[in-house]
């Protein structure tokens, strides 16, 4: 149980960089590369797909660092980013393509560091029982 709450850190941190990546480079990259186009990476189902396997994953870690280790802020700032990113993907209609890009970078950047901090207060504590495990992965 330990080390999947230090997983999932990495793994929705991991995630949340995909995101920023797909928002900044993918058309950095479809401008230099046209024949990826028949991926259809642009595909709204893309951004679904990142929600549905962000939001357990994120809330999952993050519920499990804050009760370890009582930080509600972290919490806080995770789902603010999880909201920002929620709010980009049903709200696309309404913000249009600059808000649906500038509320990714902006959920995913709070996720990743409510993620990193988390991970860090594990890494850290000298009397969180899961400092070993977090030191040796």
């Amino acid at each position: 149980m330990k080390a999947l709450q230090t997983y999932t850190d990495k793994a929705a941190i991991g995630l949340s960089f995909l995101c920023l990546a797909h928002c900044l480079a993918l058309p950095l990259i479809l401008v230099m590369l046209p024949s990826l186009t028949v991926l259809n990476l642009e595909n709204e189902l893309f951004h679904l797909g990142m929600v549905v396997i962000v939001v357990p994953t994120s809330l999952y870690a993050l519920t499990l660092g804050c009760k370890k280790h009582k930080n509600y802020q972290l919490l806080g700032i995770g789902l603010a980013g999880l909201a920002f990113l929620l709010a980009a993907v049903i709200g696309e209609e309404m913000v249009g393509e600059f808000g649906e890009k500038a509320l990714t970078m902006m959920g995913s950047l709070l996720i990743a560091y409510g993620h990193f901090r988390n991970y860090q207060l594990c890494r850290h504590a000298e009397d969180c029982s899961c400092a070993e495990q977090c030191i040796d992965t």
